[in-house]
């Protein structure tokens, strides 16, 4: 291509921000758009397509950015792993598919703050705007009411509620139920408390992608160009003002110039580290890595959240659980078949099947615990597939869904093909490592009840053998792990550290904004794909707003 070319605008990141920019922006025809995305295409992997297929995808380095931790000295000094999408779709190429927004209140604090249009009833039009929810393949347990004030049937997302429903998955159910706890048919609706089953992003029994919905169906539009394996490696800055980008492809540096807007969508760890590396950013790191500085935004990279999780495991009596064991093979045979044939049974299952939320204690206003119930064996990330090998098991993810402990991303030097020092900073406040204490408690009283307590043989993880909280408080810093959600390194907001404006607009940088889960200025209480999805939706809005005042 022309290495001088010129669009409208330039969208870096092609994640599940990055897909919903690409097609608002270019919908009606009067802007030329280029996105620009350092994986490959998501359209050939089979195992990105397959629902149950995220386990492999761990193990890539194709699709997979692969991030880890620097030694966090607050879980023994451990590296943790960091997947992150690295294809068209981003993360939600790669996920669990689990749709799920946040508790309305995360919402009206981030309004509360001072990130004025971002309320829960102002962001709920762009949550359903995004949606094709489709009630006739969930429930009828749902009002007329509920689902035209909480959802929204013409958007490009597909979703549904799997068809493939493990038995213990609804097992699960049943006994949060025994264990006093509601049962939710819609996490997304009137309340978020209780058990039930998770609506995902899938159609026929494949996964729906944020690129599966918004890309792929405007990737032929003339007015819109999107490279693959194109690594950003600056945006230009001219007098204050984003002027356009460099980036390597196909072996070369090229130049491209945005005539309107660059807009960054790589994330919470590649939008600040771009930032950075374009000279904006706190101005001592960016000197120490003799980077020239362009203007001081203290809050880049800062402010970084994440879930931290634990697993419960246990061991069954029977062989429900999706597993590896050589008595299995013939089992997985079978499903394997049904999956490429039918597109239907077990690997056509998002496997975080059901779940829940729940409070820590009474105490609490709203729920700050999140379950996912999973049947099979945790089993790291998917980087250790013995546990699959050896055990018939379910596990319970529990993570605290507000967390104190906060983190950064920062440099590791000037070179743009080196990734970012990644720091979480998990655990380091200790009420953080009680609430997952609190949380395992919480589990075991359910996988006691009638429904499940016949089909447990033993709890793998913990053990039983672990019961006082000094006991599991040293458990939980020796196996605590991401639940794949880092936001907040780019936050939106009027204080010193914020990096958006409401708009998203970088502060004191004029055509430039970054869009993407790195602008949310705290966590919301759940799964983050819908979230970064709502905030491609209004930002896209906003833009064309923005626009539209200049030919008025």
């Amino acid at each position: 291509m022309d290495r001088q070319a010129q669009y409208d605008f330039i969208v870096v990141g092609a994640g599940s921000s990055g897909s919903v920019l690409a097609n608002r922006l270019s919908e009606n025809g009067k802007f030329t758009v280029l996105v620009l995305e350092a994986g490959p295409s998501d359209k050939t992997n089979m195992f990105i397509h397959m629902p149950a297929g995220m386990a492999s995808l761990m193990h890539s380095h194709k699709y997979n950015w692969r991030f880890w931790t620097s030694p966090q000295v607050h879980l023994n000094n451990r590296v943790m792993f960091q997947p992150r999408g690295k294809t068209l779709g981003g993360s939600s190429s790669i996920n669990a598919c689990v749709y799920i927004r946040g508790h309305s209140s995360d919402f009206d604090h981030w309004a509360y703050l001072g990130c004025e249009g971002w309320a829960y009833e102002e962001v709920l039009p762009y949550f359903k705007k995004s949606e094709k929810f489709q009630p006739e393949a969930i429930t009828t347990g749902l009002t007329q009411e509920e689902l035209e004030k909480y959802h929204g049937s013409e958007g490009p997302l597909n979703i549904v509620s799997p068809s493939h429903k493990n038995k213990l998955s609804k097992a699960f159910i049943e006994a949060g139920v025994q264990a006093g706890y509601p049962e939710n048919l819609d996490f997304n609706g009137v309340s978020q408390a209780g058990v039930g089953s998770y609506y995902a992003y899938h159609k026929d029994g494949q996964r729906w992608s944020n690129s599966r919905g918004y890309l792929w169906s405007a990737m032929s539009r003339t007015n819109l160009t999107v490279i693959t394996s194109a690594r950003v490696a600056r945006v230009c800055i001219d007098s204050r003002s984003a002027s356009g980008v460099e980036y390597f492809h196909e072996g070369q540096l090229c130049k491209v110039v945005a005539k309107k807007e660059v807009i960054l969508s790589g994330g919470a760890f590649n939008s600040p580290h771009l930032l950075m590396l374009s000279g904006i950013g706190p101005w001592r790191d960016l000197i120490k890595h003799n980077i020239q500085f362009v203007h001081e935004l203290p809050g880049v990279g800062q402010n970084l959240q994440d879930h931290l999780d634990v697993f419960l495991v246990m061991r069954t009596r029977n062989r429900l659980p999706i597993s590896l064991h050589p008595l299995s093979w013939l089992r997985c045979i079978s499903e394997l078949v049904k999956y490429l044939i039918f597109k239907s049974g077990e690997l056509s299952s998002n496997l975080a099947e059901s779940g829940g939320f729940v409070k820590s204690s009474e105490e609490e206003p709203i729920e700050d615990l999140q379950l996912h119930f999973v049947p099979l064996p945790a089993i790291r990330h998917g980087l250790n597939l013995w546990p699959l090998l050896k055990s018939y098991a379910y596990s319970i993810m529990v993570y605290d869904l507000r967390p104190l402990s906060k983190g950064r991303v920062k440099l590791a030097s000037s070179n743009p093909l080196d990734l970012p020092v990644v720091d979480p900073n998990y655990g380091e406040h200790q009420r953080d490592i009680d609430r997952l204490v609190k949380g395992i408690r919480i589990v075991r009283n359910i996988v006691s009840q009638p429904a499940l307590r016949g089909m447990n043989r033993e709890e793998i993880s913990p053990g039983q053998h672990l019961q006082t909280d000094e006991e599991l408080q040293k458990w939980v810093r020796e196996t605590a792990e991401t639940a794949y959600h880092p936001v907040g390194t780019c936050k939106m907001g009027v204080d010193d550290m914020a990096v958006v404006d409401h708009r998203l607009r970088v502060h004191g940088i004029a055509k430039l904004r970054v869009v993407d889960c790195s602008i949310m200025p705290t966590l919301v209480g759940g799964n983050t794909n819908a979230t970064a999805t709502m905030i491609g939706e209004k930002a896209a809005t906003m833009i064309l707003e923005d626009h539209d005042r200049e030919r008025d």
